[in-house]
């Protein structure tokens, strides 16, 4: 029951962060859950959370950096492979070299092997911590991915150094020659582990599905077990390294995906789906854990006599920084060897991107949790040296780079925002959008509608092909969205000239021309605003069938009669006009766009009755797939705004995009 309560406190903190995140915009997600976390442990006596390295490892780590590597940019991946690997291996070696021998320098009380112990556990970076700045600020995307994919790799790099270092404290042992062959066995195995699990888990999946197990949320759940599969064998059974495991699997389920999305794209959505709650769970617990471990952890040095709080906190300012001159002189020096030496990178090095990309390598959770999975004693029964001390300065060292990115990041980033808003392309965001809704209308089809789920991937396809050209034709689409909507009112207004026309001349009944004003005057609200336009039109369908349903069956038809008589008349009439223009106008797509849509609605009122119902039947089906895939768009962009991909400006560009495809995929007319 105890653990119940936990769990449950947790998920409601967990909103909570959440809710006041959404306006105290200031302030990253993750510091205002370590925030409510702290205080929540201090408020609340009784209240502790037992953190244990294994299953923390098992539970959090191996889910998340699984759909990390199934959805990073392997193109990106490999073509910064070698800064990747570099900050992933040579800077952890040396953060925990430089770092460890600073520590017993100004420590001498900590053990030379215990100050490696702290520096090696201080090396691994958190960019789920920096993913709240990065969403308000734009930090560049060579830099986001960098911190990234060295997160893939130096979680690994960081717990392995940390483990030896913490057993050369509790032994009195330490071999340099056994601790490289480990930690060679350890990679290279995980690496291939991770590979030939995740391939055997997917023919697992297909021989599964050729034996006539189809269930999608069997295959959906299958897929979210399957990092805690590979993590546990790669660990407990050959005990290689579990994090670099997960990555590789999450890699190569990347890749086979791609090949049969189209096949199985039912189960991907749902998949999808499963894995946004479980990362949006789990990466907001794991820093309400850290706030909720803070106040246990740092007690014993503050309660500390012997030595003051203010020297403590002089401890954690000199090892932060120490830490981060480490990755800053690494960072700049690297960037200055790939510019002038090797002659691959395009831009020159600068001491505003060496900054950002120091700052942006924050410490969080692996952090923690290592630390706090030292031991108590050492095989001699003697008492770990000066292990509150070390998990204090963790502790503060994880808080200091929180908050100095924080602070810092928005001022180095600033000029850089401002550059990217006055060329904002999105260009590969928009196509990750397109892609979504093209997945999600392949799921939606049936026999019924595949006719209609065609055209409408059509559509989208023209758009994708759009975007995958030059810039200039995602110009012409909105210059051409923008002619669309004003020619779209002209012709509303000459609906009305006509319709006042033929009334006048003909003595239509006031009733009758109300009805079809009405519709027109739906139609141009629907230009202006999107927002619920099936629901208006659904509206202002039912009011008029139930006013219309108190005629008798005589009155009714003679009613339909007369509107269709003058709706044929205005559309003629429209029809005609755009055909006189079409000769002399400079923008002959958008007439032609004009005129296709009227001769549609004429069609449609020469229809029978029966065939004229099919047609109305087709329509809502399409209105409604539309609906379904610019959901689905809207969804993605929310996904690249919470995990930092895209920033608020961008965001609101992307949303603008979707509302010109949704004018021009729901531009349908309202009877």
């Amino acid at each position: 029951m105890d653990l119940l309560t936990s769990i449950l406190v947790l998920l409601i903190l967990l909103l909570l962060t959440y809710v006041i995140g959404h306006y105290i915009t200031f302030l990253p997600t993750a510091l205002i859950q370590i925030a409510v976390g702290w205080l929540y442990a201090i408020m609340v006596d009784g209240f502790t959370v037992e953190v244990e390295t294994e299953w923390f490892l098992l539970l959090f780590i191996a889910p998340l950096l699984y759909n990390d590597g199934a959805h990073f940019p392997r193109e990106q991946l490999w073509k910064m492979r070698a800064s990747i690997l570099g900050n992933a291996i040579i800077l952890v070696l040396l953060t925990t070299i430089v770092g460890g021998l600073f520590v017993h320098w100004m420590i001498p009380a900590i053990p030379l092997a215990a100050a490696f112990a702290l520096a090696a556990i201080l090396s691994p970076t958190d960019p789920v911590a920096v993913n709240g700045i990065a969403k308000r600020i734009q930090i560049p995307h060579s830099i986001m991915n960098l911190v990234r994919g060295e997160s893939l790799i130096n979680d690994a790099s960081g717990l392995v150094a940390f483990n030896y270092a913490v057993l050369a404290v509790v032994t009195g042992y330490f071999s340099i020659h056994k601790a490289t062959i480990d930690f060679v066995y350890m990679f290279i195995v995980g690496g291939v582990l991770g590979i030939v699990l995740a391939l055997l888990i997917n023919r697992i999946r297909y021989a599964l599905r050729r034996r006539g197990l189809v269930d999608v949320v069997f295959h959906s759940l299958l897929q979210v077990l399957t990092p805690f599969i590979v993590f546990f064998i790669a660990e407990e059974i050959f005990h290689a390294s579990g994090v670099i495991a997960v990555v590789a699997a999450g890699i190569i389920h990347a890749l086979v995906k791609e090949h049969t999305g189209t096949f199985i794209a039912q189960e991907q959505v749902l998949t999808e789906n499963i894995w946004s709650i479980i990362s949006f769970i789990l990466n907001g617990v794991i820093f309400l854990l850290l706030g909720l471990t803070l106040p246990t952890a740092m007690s014993s040095s503050l309660e500390n006599q012997q030595m003051s709080n203010w020297l403590l906190l002089a401890y954690v300012f000199a090892l932060g920084f120490v830490v981060l001159s480490i990755r800053f002189l690494w960072s700049h020096s690297y960037a200055y060897f790939d510019y002038y030496v090797s002659k691959k990178a395009q831009q020159s090095p600068t001491i505003r991107a060496s900054l950002t990309t120091t700052l942006v390598g924050v410490r969080g959770t692996i952090t923690m949790i290592g630390v706090l999975s030292i031991p108590s004693l050492t095989i001699t029964n003697d008492l770990f040296p000066e292990r509150s001390l070390i998990i204090f300065l963790a502790a503060g060292v994880i808080l200091m780079t929180l908050i100095m990115a924080t602070i810092f990041l928005p001022i180095l980033s600033r000029n850089e925002e401002n550059l990217h808003i006055t060329d904002l392309a999105l260009i590969n965001e928009k196509q990750r959008m397109l892609m979504r809704a093209l997945q999600k209308i392949k799921t939606e089809e049936t026999d019924e509608n595949a006719s209609i789920v065609f055209e409408l991937l059509n559509e989208y396809t023209v758009m994708l092909h759009m975007l995958q050209s030059k810039n200039r034709n995602e110009e012409e689409l909105l210059r051409y969205n923008e002619e669309l909507k004003k020619e779209r009112l002209h012709a509303l207004n000459l609906e009305r000239a006509y319709l006042i026309e033929y009334a006048t001349s003909h003595n239509v009944k006031t009733t009758i021309v109300k009805g079809i004003e009405k519709s027109i005057s739906i139609r141009e609200k629907t230009i202006f605003s999107e927002k619920y336009r099936f629901l208006r039109q659904k509206f202002y369908q039912f009011i008029r069938s139930w006013k219309r349903g108190r005629l008798s069956e005589k009155e009714l038809m003679k009613v339909q009669s007369m509107e269709d008589i003058v709706q044929v008349f205005v559309l003629e009439k429209v029809l005609k006009h755009f055909e006189e223009r079409l000769s002399i106008s400079e923008q002959p797509e958008v007439l032609h766009s004009m005129l296709f849509y009227y001769k549609r609605l004429l069609h449609k009122k020469q229809l029978s009755a029966e065939i004229e119902e099919d047609q109305t039947e087709r329509t809502e089906q399409k209105e409604v797939l539309c609906l379904h895939a610019i959901e689905v768009q809207r969804k993605e962009i929310s996904a690249m705004f919470d995990d930092g991909t895209i920033n608020t400006v961008e965001a609101k560009e992307l949303r603008r995009f979707v509302n010109y495809m949704e004018s021009v995929l729901l531009y349908e007319y309202v009877e």
